[in-house]
Protein backbone atom coordinates (compact mmCIF):
# COMPACT_ATOMS: atom_id res chain seq x y z
CA UNK A 1 0.00 0.00 0.00
CA UNK A 2 2.87 2.36 1.01
CA UNK A 3 4.92 1.68 -1.79
CA UNK A 4 1.80 2.55 -4.46
CA UNK A 5 1.60 6.05 -2.29
CA UNK A 6 4.93 7.00 -2.80
CA UNK A 7 4.59 5.93 -6.94
CA UNK A 8 2.13 8.34 -6.85
CA UNK A 9 5.51 11.36 -6.87
CA UNK A 10 7.29 9.79 -9.47
CA UNK A 11 7.83 12.02 -12.52
CA UNK A 12 6.00 9.95 -14.65
CA UNK A 13 3.14 10.00 -12.86
CA UNK A 14 1.97 14.35 -13.12
CA UNK A 15 -0.86 14.02 -14.49
CA UNK A 16 -2.18 11.72 -11.87
CA UNK A 17 -0.83 14.14 -8.75
CA UNK A 18 -2.77 17.02 -10.98
CA UNK A 19 -5.98 14.70 -11.16
CA UNK A 20 -5.35 14.63 -6.93
CA UNK A 21 -5.01 18.26 -6.29
CA UNK A 22 -7.72 18.98 -8.26
CA UNK A 23 -10.00 16.74 -6.11
CA UNK A 24 -8.45 17.92 -3.38
CA UNK A 25 -9.04 21.73 -4.27
CA UNK A 26 -12.60 21.25 -4.72
CA UNK A 27 -12.97 19.45 -1.72
CA UNK A 28 -11.47 22.30 0.50
CA UNK A 29 -14.18 24.43 -2.01
CA UNK A 30 -17.04 22.77 -0.74
CA UNK A 31 -15.92 22.57 2.89
CA UNK A 32 -15.47 26.54 2.47
CA UNK A 33 -19.20 26.55 1.04
CA UNK A 34 -20.34 24.61 4.35
CA UNK A 35 -19.04 27.42 6.23
CA UNK A 36 -20.85 30.24 4.57
CA UNK A 37 -24.67 30.63 6.07
CA UNK A 38 -27.56 32.11 3.93
CA UNK A 39 -27.62 35.71 6.11
CA UNK A 40 -31.55 35.64 6.99
CA UNK A 41 -31.53 32.34 8.03
CA UNK A 42 -31.18 31.03 11.62
CA UNK A 43 -29.28 28.09 12.55
CA UNK A 44 -31.34 25.02 13.97
CA UNK A 45 -31.09 24.38 17.49
CA UNK A 46 -33.25 21.19 17.72
CA UNK A 47 -32.82 17.46 16.84
CA UNK A 48 -33.49 17.20 13.54
CA UNK A 49 -34.42 13.40 13.59
CA UNK A 50 -34.40 11.61 10.38
CA UNK A 51 -32.60 14.45 8.82
CA UNK A 52 -29.77 14.15 10.97
CA UNK A 53 -28.14 11.26 8.61
CA UNK A 54 -28.70 13.99 6.06
CA UNK A 55 -26.87 16.44 7.91
CA UNK A 56 -23.86 14.63 8.56
CA UNK A 57 -23.69 13.78 4.68
CA UNK A 58 -23.80 17.74 4.47
CA UNK A 59 -20.89 18.57 7.04
CA UNK A 60 -23.61 20.01 9.67
CA UNK A 61 -24.37 22.40 7.19
CA UNK A 62 -27.89 21.52 7.08
CA UNK A 63 -28.44 22.61 10.53
CA UNK A 64 -26.95 25.71 9.92
CA UNK A 65 -28.42 26.36 7.20
CA UNK A 66 -25.93 26.56 4.86
CA UNK A 67 -25.85 27.89 0.87
CA UNK A 68 -24.30 23.63 0.73
CA UNK A 69 -26.94 22.62 3.44
CA UNK A 70 -28.18 19.92 0.77
CA UNK A 71 -25.18 18.49 -0.43
CA UNK A 72 -25.81 16.02 -2.76
CA UNK A 73 -28.13 13.79 -0.97
CA UNK A 74 -31.23 14.87 -3.41
CA UNK A 75 -29.23 13.59 -5.99
CA UNK A 76 -28.64 10.49 -3.95
CA UNK A 77 -32.28 10.12 -3.94
CA UNK A 78 -33.47 10.23 -7.35
CA UNK A 79 -30.69 8.12 -8.52
CA UNK A 80 -32.49 5.20 -6.50
CA UNK A 81 -35.74 6.34 -7.83
CA UNK A 82 -34.60 6.04 -11.28
CA UNK A 83 -32.89 2.66 -10.18
CA UNK A 84 -36.73 1.44 -9.12
CA UNK A 85 -37.89 2.84 -12.01
CA UNK A 86 -35.92 0.94 -14.55
CA UNK A 87 -37.05 -2.66 -12.51
CA UNK A 88 -40.21 -3.32 -14.76
CA UNK A 89 -41.80 -0.48 -13.51
CA UNK A 90 -41.69 2.14 -15.99
CA UNK A 91 -41.39 1.10 -19.91
CA UNK A 92 -39.53 3.90 -20.71
CA UNK A 93 -36.69 3.41 -17.99
CA UNK A 94 -36.12 -0.34 -18.77
CA UNK A 95 -35.71 0.66 -22.26
CA UNK A 96 -33.30 3.42 -21.47
CA UNK A 97 -31.44 0.69 -19.67
CA UNK A 98 -31.21 -1.83 -22.59
CA UNK A 99 -30.18 0.63 -24.77
CA UNK A 100 -26.40 0.43 -23.21
CA UNK A 101 -24.23 4.04 -23.00
CA UNK A 102 -26.68 6.70 -24.65
CA UNK A 103 -29.60 5.31 -22.44
CA UNK A 104 -27.63 5.31 -19.28
CA UNK A 105 -26.63 9.00 -20.31
CA UNK A 106 -30.33 10.08 -20.83
CA UNK A 107 -30.79 8.17 -17.53
CA UNK A 108 -27.73 10.63 -15.62
CA UNK A 109 -29.33 13.59 -17.45
CA UNK A 110 -32.93 12.80 -16.35
CA UNK A 111 -31.54 11.98 -12.37
CA UNK A 112 -30.09 15.13 -12.35
CA UNK A 113 -33.04 16.93 -13.16
CA UNK A 114 -35.22 15.30 -10.72
CA UNK A 115 -32.29 15.99 -7.99
CA UNK A 116 -32.82 19.64 -8.24
CA UNK A 117 -36.36 19.34 -8.42
CA UNK A 118 -36.25 16.97 -5.24
CA UNK A 119 -33.52 19.64 -3.59
CA UNK A 120 -36.17 22.31 -3.70
CA UNK A 121 -39.07 20.29 -1.99
CA UNK A 122 -36.54 19.13 0.51
CA UNK A 123 -35.22 22.50 1.01
CA UNK A 124 -39.02 24.68 1.05
CA UNK A 125 -40.07 21.66 3.20
CA UNK A 126 -36.81 22.37 5.67
CA UNK A 127 -37.48 26.16 5.32
CA UNK A 128 -41.25 25.68 6.55
CA UNK A 129 -40.35 23.56 9.57
CA UNK A 130 -37.58 24.67 10.83
CA UNK A 131 -37.27 28.22 9.91
CA UNK A 132 -38.77 30.51 12.84
CA UNK A 133 -40.68 32.92 10.01
CA UNK A 134 -43.87 33.15 8.28
CA UNK A 135 -42.48 35.29 5.15
CA UNK A 136 -42.78 32.57 2.08
CA UNK A 137 -40.62 35.28 0.08
CA UNK A 138 -37.88 34.32 2.79
CA UNK A 139 -38.50 30.84 2.51
CA UNK A 140 -38.48 30.83 -1.34
CA UNK A 141 -35.42 32.31 -1.14
CA UNK A 142 -33.45 29.98 0.93
CA UNK A 143 -35.04 27.31 -0.93
CA UNK A 144 -33.91 28.88 -3.74
CA UNK A 145 -30.19 29.11 -2.94
CA UNK A 146 -29.49 25.85 -1.24
CA UNK A 147 -31.50 24.46 -4.35
CA UNK A 148 -28.60 26.09 -6.04
CA UNK A 149 -25.88 25.38 -3.68
CA UNK A 150 -27.06 21.78 -4.64
CA UNK A 151 -26.72 22.39 -8.12
CA UNK A 152 -23.44 23.65 -8.12
CA UNK A 153 -22.48 20.41 -5.76
CA UNK A 154 -23.69 17.92 -8.99
CA UNK A 155 -21.56 20.08 -11.13
CA UNK A 156 -18.35 19.83 -9.16
CA UNK A 157 -18.92 16.56 -8.23
CA UNK A 158 -18.92 15.59 -12.39
CA UNK A 159 -15.95 17.25 -12.70
CA UNK A 160 -14.24 15.69 -10.17
CA UNK A 161 -15.22 12.32 -12.02
CA UNK A 162 -14.45 13.70 -15.22
CA UNK A 163 -10.65 15.71 -14.41
CA UNK A 164 -9.99 14.38 -10.66
CA UNK A 165 -9.55 10.51 -8.98
CA UNK A 166 -12.76 8.33 -7.60
CA UNK A 167 -16.61 9.40 -7.97
CA UNK A 168 -17.41 12.80 -7.34
CA UNK A 169 -20.88 12.63 -5.44
CA UNK A 170 -19.37 10.45 -3.33
CA UNK A 171 -16.30 12.30 -2.64
CA UNK A 172 -18.45 14.97 -1.57
CA UNK A 173 -20.50 12.55 0.91
CA UNK A 174 -17.18 11.55 2.56
CA UNK A 175 -15.96 14.95 3.05
CA UNK A 176 -19.34 16.66 4.93
CA UNK A 177 -18.87 13.12 7.03
CA UNK A 178 -15.13 13.99 8.01
CA UNK A 179 -15.94 17.02 8.66
CA UNK A 180 -18.16 16.56 10.71
CA UNK A 181 -16.35 13.89 13.12
CA UNK A 182 -14.27 16.57 15.31
CA UNK A 183 -18.04 18.18 16.20
CA UNK A 184 -18.52 13.94 17.03
CA UNK A 185 -15.73 13.89 19.36
CA UNK A 186 -15.76 17.16 21.01
CA UNK A 187 -19.29 16.56 21.90
CA UNK A 188 -18.49 12.89 23.16
CA UNK A 189 -16.13 14.80 24.80
CA UNK A 190 -17.91 17.37 26.57
CA UNK A 191 -21.09 14.76 27.37
CA UNK A 192 -18.13 12.60 29.00
CA UNK A 193 -16.14 14.42 30.56
CA UNK A 194 -17.86 18.08 31.42
CA UNK A 195 -21.09 16.31 31.66
CA UNK A 196 -23.08 14.80 34.42
CA UNK A 197 -20.08 11.57 35.05
CA UNK A 198 -17.42 11.47 37.23
CA UNK A 199 -14.20 12.78 36.10
CA UNK A 200 -12.70 9.38 36.20
CA UNK A 201 -15.71 7.47 35.11
CA UNK A 202 -16.27 10.38 32.54
CA UNK A 203 -12.60 10.21 31.24
CA UNK A 204 -12.81 5.96 30.66
CA UNK A 205 -16.28 6.25 29.05
CA UNK A 206 -14.55 8.79 26.61
CA UNK A 207 -11.43 6.41 25.54
CA UNK A 208 -14.41 3.29 25.66
CA UNK A 209 -16.06 5.38 22.96
CA UNK A 210 -13.19 5.66 21.13
CA UNK A 211 -11.79 2.36 21.26
CA UNK A 212 -15.84 1.47 20.00
CA UNK A 213 -15.44 3.83 17.04
CA UNK A 214 -11.79 2.70 16.06
CA UNK A 215 -13.47 -1.14 16.22
CA UNK A 216 -16.77 -0.25 14.29
CA UNK A 217 -14.25 0.91 11.67
CA UNK A 218 -12.37 -2.43 11.47
CA UNK A 219 -15.22 -4.32 11.26
CA UNK A 220 -16.76 -1.91 8.46
CA UNK A 221 -13.49 -2.90 6.78
CA UNK A 222 -13.94 -6.21 7.32
CA UNK A 223 -17.96 -6.58 6.10
CA UNK A 224 -16.88 -4.26 3.02
CA UNK A 225 -14.06 -6.26 1.78
CA UNK A 226 -15.93 -9.69 2.72
CA UNK A 227 -17.74 -11.49 -0.43
CA UNK A 228 -18.27 -14.69 -1.70
CA UNK A 229 -16.27 -15.87 -4.97
CA UNK A 230 -18.58 -18.71 -6.78
CA UNK A 231 -16.41 -20.15 -9.47
CA UNK A 232 -17.73 -19.76 -12.78
CA UNK A 233 -16.02 -21.74 -15.68
CA UNK A 234 -16.90 -21.27 -19.98
CA UNK A 235 -17.52 -23.69 -22.49
CA UNK A 236 -15.26 -21.80 -25.06
CA UNK A 237 -12.09 -21.89 -22.59
CA UNK A 238 -10.21 -24.45 -21.32
CA UNK A 239 -9.20 -24.83 -17.86
CA UNK A 240 -6.52 -27.20 -18.38
CA UNK A 241 -4.87 -24.19 -20.27
CA UNK A 242 -1.21 -23.62 -19.17
CA UNK A 243 -1.96 -20.28 -17.37
CA UNK A 244 -5.71 -20.46 -17.18
CA UNK A 245 -7.13 -18.20 -14.45
CA UNK A 246 -10.13 -19.25 -12.56
CA UNK A 247 -12.85 -17.26 -12.93
CA UNK A 248 -15.51 -16.02 -10.15
CA UNK A 249 -18.65 -14.42 -9.45
CA UNK A 250 -17.98 -12.25 -6.66
CA UNK A 251 -21.51 -11.47 -3.85
CA UNK A 252 -20.17 -8.95 -1.38
CA UNK A 253 -21.76 -9.67 1.76
CA UNK A 254 -23.47 -6.40 2.06
CA UNK A 255 -24.42 -5.57 -1.46
CA UNK A 256 -27.09 -3.05 -0.45
CA UNK A 257 -24.55 -0.34 1.43
CA UNK A 258 -25.85 2.12 4.04
CA UNK A 259 -29.37 2.90 2.41
CA UNK A 260 -31.35 0.06 4.02
CA UNK A 261 -30.51 2.12 6.99
CA UNK A 262 -31.46 5.34 5.84
CA UNK A 263 -34.91 4.09 4.21
CA UNK A 264 -35.52 2.55 7.79
CA UNK A 265 -34.70 6.12 9.79
CA UNK A 266 -37.01 7.76 7.38
CA UNK A 267 -39.95 5.45 7.58
CA UNK A 268 -39.44 5.38 11.62
CA UNK A 269 -38.96 9.07 12.03
CA UNK A 270 -41.39 10.70 9.09
CA UNK A 271 -44.60 10.12 10.91
CA UNK A 272 -42.89 11.76 14.59
CA UNK A 273 -41.84 14.84 12.31
CA UNK A 274 -45.83 15.03 11.46
CA UNK A 275 -47.88 14.34 14.16
CA UNK A 276 -45.51 16.71 16.04
CA UNK A 277 -46.84 19.28 13.51
CA UNK A 278 -50.29 18.83 14.04
CA UNK A 279 -50.13 18.56 17.66
CA UNK A 280 -52.41 16.00 18.91
CA UNK A 281 -51.21 14.85 22.07
CA UNK A 282 -52.85 10.79 21.37
CA UNK A 283 -50.95 10.77 18.44
CA UNK A 284 -47.98 12.02 19.82
CA UNK A 285 -48.19 9.23 22.72
CA UNK A 286 -48.94 6.08 19.98
CA UNK A 287 -45.94 7.31 18.01
CA UNK A 288 -43.25 7.96 20.71
CA UNK A 289 -44.69 4.59 22.05
CA UNK A 290 -45.15 2.39 19.45
CA UNK A 291 -42.67 3.98 16.01
CA UNK A 292 -40.09 6.19 16.94
CA UNK A 293 -37.03 3.73 17.45
CA UNK A 294 -35.69 4.97 20.70
CA UNK A 295 -39.15 2.83 22.02
CA UNK A 296 -39.02 -0.86 22.26
CA UNK A 297 -41.51 -1.34 19.46
CA UNK A 298 -40.26 0.86 17.64
CA UNK A 299 -36.65 -0.32 17.86
CA UNK A 300 -38.28 -3.60 16.94
CA UNK A 301 -40.04 -2.38 14.32
CA UNK A 302 -36.68 -0.14 13.01
CA UNK A 303 -34.92 -3.47 12.73
CA UNK A 304 -37.30 -5.18 10.79
CA UNK A 305 -37.55 -2.79 8.48
CA UNK A 306 -33.87 -2.93 8.10
CA UNK A 307 -34.03 -6.59 7.51
CA UNK A 308 -36.75 -6.02 4.41
CA UNK A 309 -34.75 -2.66 2.74
CA UNK A 310 -31.72 -5.16 2.80
CA UNK A 311 -33.25 -8.11 1.38
CA UNK A 312 -35.48 -5.99 -1.25
CA UNK A 313 -32.59 -3.65 -2.46
CA UNK A 314 -29.91 -6.15 -2.95
CA UNK A 315 -32.40 -8.23 -5.17
CA UNK A 316 -33.09 -5.53 -7.04
CA UNK A 317 -29.29 -4.43 -7.87
CA UNK A 318 -28.85 -8.42 -7.96
CA UNK A 319 -31.40 -10.34 -9.84
CA UNK A 320 -30.13 -13.57 -9.83
CA UNK A 321 -32.31 -14.46 -12.82
CA UNK A 322 -30.68 -11.75 -14.55
CA UNK A 323 -27.30 -13.10 -13.20
CA UNK A 324 -27.68 -16.21 -15.02
CA UNK A 325 -29.36 -15.53 -18.08
CA UNK A 326 -25.76 -13.36 -18.88
CA UNK A 327 -23.66 -16.44 -17.68
CA UNK A 328 -26.16 -18.17 -20.52
CA UNK A 329 -24.93 -15.47 -23.38
CA UNK A 330 -21.64 -15.53 -22.36
CA UNK A 331 -21.33 -19.53 -22.32
CA UNK A 332 -20.95 -19.84 -18.73
CA UNK A 333 -22.04 -21.92 -16.08
CA UNK A 334 -21.47 -23.11 -12.34
CA UNK A 335 -19.90 -26.08 -12.12
CA UNK A 336 -22.14 -28.93 -10.75
CA UNK A 337 -25.00 -26.34 -11.65
CA UNK A 338 -27.72 -26.94 -14.42
CA UNK A 339 -27.81 -23.51 -16.34
CA UNK A 340 -30.85 -21.54 -16.35
CA UNK A 341 -33.72 -21.84 -13.69
CA UNK A 342 -31.13 -24.28 -11.46
CA UNK A 343 -28.25 -21.16 -11.72
CA UNK A 344 -30.54 -18.12 -10.77
CA UNK A 345 -32.00 -20.32 -7.67
CA UNK A 346 -28.57 -21.33 -6.57
CA UNK A 347 -27.67 -17.79 -6.45
CA UNK A 348 -30.83 -16.50 -5.44
CA UNK A 349 -29.74 -18.78 -2.52
CA UNK A 350 -26.23 -17.69 -1.82
CA UNK A 351 -27.67 -13.87 -2.06
CA UNK A 352 -30.29 -14.69 0.17
CA UNK A 353 -27.51 -16.11 2.76
CA UNK A 354 -25.30 -13.25 2.55
CA UNK A 355 -27.73 -10.92 2.83
CA UNK A 356 -28.82 -11.85 5.86
CA UNK A 357 -25.35 -11.47 7.21
CA UNK A 358 -24.58 -8.30 5.87
CA UNK A 359 -28.16 -6.79 7.19
CA UNK A 360 -27.12 -8.43 10.50
CA UNK A 361 -24.08 -6.35 10.11
CA UNK A 362 -26.15 -3.42 9.17
CA UNK A 363 -28.79 -3.88 11.89
CA UNK A 364 -25.84 -3.94 14.53
CA UNK A 365 -24.21 -0.97 13.37
CA UNK A 366 -27.36 1.19 13.35
CA UNK A 367 -28.15 0.02 17.21
CA UNK A 368 -24.70 0.86 18.40
CA UNK A 369 -26.20 4.46 18.36
CA UNK A 370 -29.54 4.07 19.37
CA UNK A 371 -28.65 1.77 22.63
CA UNK A 372 -25.85 4.32 23.22
CA UNK A 373 -27.75 7.44 23.58
CA UNK A 374 -30.54 5.17 25.24
CA UNK A 375 -28.22 4.85 28.25
CA UNK A 376 -25.54 8.09 27.88
CA UNK A 377 -28.11 10.78 26.77
CA UNK A 378 -25.82 11.34 24.38
CA UNK A 379 -26.89 13.66 21.47
CA UNK A 380 -27.60 11.71 17.88
CA UNK A 381 -25.30 14.06 16.34
CA UNK A 382 -22.75 12.11 18.49
CA UNK A 383 -23.51 8.55 17.91
CA UNK A 384 -24.51 8.47 14.47
CA UNK A 385 -21.35 7.85 13.52
CA UNK A 386 -21.36 4.42 12.67
CA UNK A 387 -23.86 4.36 9.50
CA UNK A 388 -21.70 7.59 8.74
CA UNK A 389 -18.13 5.42 8.48
CA UNK A 390 -19.80 2.43 6.02
CA UNK A 391 -20.15 5.48 4.13
CA UNK A 392 -16.89 7.02 4.06
CA UNK A 393 -14.74 3.12 4.34
CA UNK A 394 -16.64 2.38 1.20
CA UNK A 395 -15.82 5.51 -0.88
CA UNK A 396 -12.20 5.45 0.68
CA UNK A 397 -11.44 1.81 -0.91
CA UNK A 398 -13.19 2.59 -4.17
CA UNK A 399 -11.24 5.55 -4.42
CA UNK A 400 -7.86 3.91 -3.48
CA UNK A 401 -8.62 1.02 -5.62
CA UNK A 402 -8.86 3.46 -8.73
CA UNK A 403 -5.59 5.02 -7.93
CA UNK A 404 -4.29 1.87 -7.65
CA UNK A 405 -4.93 0.48 -10.46
CA UNK A 406 -4.38 3.47 -12.56
CA UNK A 407 -0.73 2.91 -10.94
CA UNK A 408 -0.53 -0.58 -12.29
CA UNK A 409 -1.82 0.47 -16.02
CA UNK A 410 0.95 3.05 -15.86
CA UNK A 411 3.67 0.57 -14.41
CA UNK A 412 2.70 -1.94 -17.13
CA UNK A 413 2.46 0.34 -19.60
CA UNK A 414 6.36 1.62 -18.97
CA UNK A 415 7.40 -2.05 -18.80
CA UNK A 416 5.95 -2.33 -22.36
CA UNK A 417 8.11 0.48 -23.78
CA UNK A 418 11.01 -1.29 -22.21
CA UNK A 419 10.94 -4.48 -23.91
CA UNK A 420 10.21 -2.84 -27.37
Amino acid sequence: MFKGITKIFSKSNKDLRKRIYFTLFCLGFFALGINVTIPWANSIYEELGFLEIFNLMSGGGLQSFSIFGMGVSPYITASIITQLLQMDIVPYFKELKEQGYVGKQKINKITRYLGIIIAFIQAYAISVFYLNTNDVMVMLKTSLVMTAGTAFLLWMGDQITQKGIGNGQSLLIMAGILISLPNVFTGAYHSFIGGSFETGLGIALFILFIISYFLIIIGIIWIYLAERRIPIQYSNRTSSAYGAQQSFLPIKVNSAGVLPVIFASVLTTIPATIVQLTGNEAAINFVNNYIVYTSPVGFLLYVVLIFLFGYFYTFIMMNPEEMSKNLNKNGGYIPGVRPGEDTAKFIGKSLSRLTLVGSLFLVILAAIPVIVSTFTNLSTRVTIGGTGMLIVVGVAIETYRQIESSLTARSYAEKKKRFR
